[in-house]
């Protein structure tokens, strides 16, 4: 999901959304040094400030704790209403707690990484510019959880009893191309559509496979690549 690449690109502009205005200043200080490539041009504790300055600023990369000033997993309603906006902020959730039901609804609410709070600071800057990159950042040990929930769930359908795609190939490439982290103009340009139609083939496969954002679709994709016989499968 993330290759680890080192930072090489521009640098990232932030909004730190955190429980307290100490942790705010912590996490901007340690971010501030040149070497992680980003730039904190905004830092709130209160989630209805986050959302007017995520709308006014439109940072590239919004850091959110799990738990706001209004209370614990307020973190949780920012990201579903930052997802809400269709706004092209990416979003990373802080986790304090490694419970592997609110790992994935981090992921279900719109995240697209996370970290846990006692990771190196310097998995925090990768995570930066993973998902800014377009892609989704996600641990082997978030993997796991994601699998462990998505395992008690039904299975995306895909397919139908016959091995008849429920997708048409227009759709298929859609999917595709959003598991590979591509953005909806992205594809919108390597598949010589508008946007708009993007968006539309989207609601339709969201639809005929039972998910609610881009992230859990993702999820849902690989965890049909993980069920899936390899070509060399007997």
């Amino acid at each position: 999901m993330h290759s680890g690449q080192q930072w090489r690109s521009p640098v990232v502009n932030i909004l730190i959304a955190e429980a307290n205005e100490m942790n705010c200043q912590l996490v901007a200080s340690a971010l501030r040094p040149r070497r992680h490539g980003v730039s904190v041009i905004a830092s709130t504790v209160g989630l209805r400030e986050a959302l007017a300055l995520l709308k006014e600023r439109a940072p590239d990369v919004a850091v959110i704790s799990a738990h706001l000033q209004e209370g614990p997993f307020e973190g949780y309603r920012l990201l579903r209403e930052l997802h809400a906006l269709e706004s092209r902020t990416r979003a990373i959730l802080l986790l304090d707690s490694r419970e592997r039901d609110l790992v994935f609804d981090a992921f279900r609410c719109g995240a697209r990484g996370g970290v846990f709070r006692d990771e190196p600071l310097k998995t925090l800057g990768k995570c930066i510019h993973a998902v800014h990159a377009g892609q989704v950042w996600a641990s082997s040990e978030h993997l796991g959880y994601v699998l462990e929930v998505l395992s008690r769930v039904p299975p995306v359908r895909l397919r139908e009893g016959r091995g008849i795609s429920l997708l048409s190939k227009r759709e298929a490439d859609v999917v595709h191309l959003v598991a590979d982290g591509l953005t909806n103009r992205e594809i919108a340009v390597q598949l010589g559509l508008s946007e708009h139609t993007v968006r539309n083939y989207l609601f339709r496969v969201f639809e005929k496979v039972g998910v609610s954002t881009r992230v859990e679709l993702v999820l849902y994709c690989l965890q049909e690549r993980q069920r899936s016989p390899g070509p060399n499968a007997g």
